[in-house]
């Protein structure tokens, strides 16, 4: 009886672990084929549109996934990550429009936007970490803020609210020919012209892939295991020996860095740089949907949650608009389901997926509990 009774109790022990394995095996299998589809979109979706949409994905996989560095294996909540991300899209912008569409001014102007991140990255940590995590939210919503401001008014270097429009280097422009014929015409693979509309897609694509490779580095090593401690219990990571604090500021200037680096991809891809698309506050909200739906403490997670976010909102009031228009004839239904609600659908799928992966979807289906 006691060795059927051990068995049985070994066999329910072993199957949260069988279902963590089956959920580690669809998420990797799923965050795989996104990658597969990310790599070849220009040729599956040559819409304009759709072209958009998957270099978003690419740039807002590298934010969120660096995001994830704090609040995931920190516990540290900032909303000052918009602010690292525009100074890097308007160091790189304010560069080309000065300079003209050259690699210099990339290299240069998104080097000193990426260097003054760090050195704000550097400042706020130093002087804010020390202190509890609702103080040193409010410091980084501060810092954001003033630069929000300062971009509106520095309109001389920013552009102002209207922003700044330039143009890339000749190499990412839709009438560089990458392969021609013996007639001098671009050369079409799957029915897509290779320009240089490809070479400037593929250039997003291959930055961000290095850029979140980089950090899934960064989690496997030593240092996120650390971060780890620190987050679960950080009076006792302190205790046999962390510094804490040091930890905390070198996990948010790496965090602010890689967010640099991802405005100068956005910067490059769109040609233009404004406060709505650089800065706002809008974009920390989305980056902090995002962290949630995907699962915070994964960084894989990043790459789900981005996608299920930009695909609804992008396409949930083109999908409204059909079911509308098929249920035509259904009393209430069709003023449900008109476009202009799309925000409320919106929110239902979000509270939906917060309540069925509490712990978001890579997280819930990797068998991780919710982090504080």
């Amino acid at each position: 009886m006691s060795a059927t009774a051990a068995a049985g109790g070994a066999a329910a022990a072993s199957r949260p672990a069988l279902r963590a394995r089956t959920g580690r095996f669809v998420v990797y299998g799923l965050v795989l084929a996104i990658g597969l589809c990310l790599m070849a979109a220009p040729f599956l979706f040559p819409e304009v549109r759709a072209q958009e949409v998957a270099a978003r994905i690419c740039v807002f996989i590298v934010l969120v996934a660096s995001y994830d560095l704090l609040i995931g294996y920190t516990g540290i909540v900032s909303f000052a990550h918009t602010m690292f991300f525009g100074l890097g899209a308007y160091g790189t912008a304010i560069a080309l429009k000065a300079w003209g569409p050259g690699w210099d001014a990339v290299l240069i102007g998104g080097g000193l936007g990426v260097l003054a991140a760090f050195v704000l990255a550097v400042l706020i940590g130093l002087l804010s970490l020390r202190v509890k995590a609702i103080f040193f939210a409010m410091v980084t919503l501060a810092a954001a803020s003033v630069m929000m401001v300062l971009a509106s008014q520095l309109s001389q270097f920013t552009g102002g609210e209207d922003g700044i429009t330039y143009q890339a280097p000749r190499v990412l422009s839709p009438a560089f020919k990458l392969v021609t014929d013996a007639d001098g015409k671009v050369v079409q693979l799957f029915g897509v012209r290779l320009n240089g509309k490809i070479v400037a897609y593929y250039f997003v694509f291959l930055s961000s892939l290095i850029l979140f490779l980089a950090m899934l580095r960064i989690v496997a090593s030593p240092l996120g295991t650390v971060l780890e401690a620190i987050r679960e219990n950080e009076l006792r990571a302190e205790a046999i020996g962390y510094r804490v604090v040091a930890y905390r500021t070198a996990i948010f200037c790496i965090a602010a860095v890689i967010a640099a680096l991802a405005g100068i991809v956005r910067a490059v891809w769109l040609k233009y740089t404004g406060p709505e698309v650089a800065l706002s506050f809008a974009i920390m909200i989305d980056i902090l949907l995002m962290v949630v739906i995907g699962g915070m403490g994964t960084i894989i997670g990043a790459v789900i949650g981005v996608v299920v976010m930009s695909l609804a909102q992008f396409y949930l009031k083109d999908l409204m608009q059909v079911a509308a228009d098929a249920t035509a004839g259904v009393p209430l239904l069709p003023d449900l389901l008109d476009p202009d609600r799309w925000l409320l659908w919106l929110g239902l799928l979000f509270i939906l997926l917060v309540y069925f992966f509490p712990a978001g979807i890579a997280g819930t289906l990797m068998g991780k509990g919710g982090h504080r």
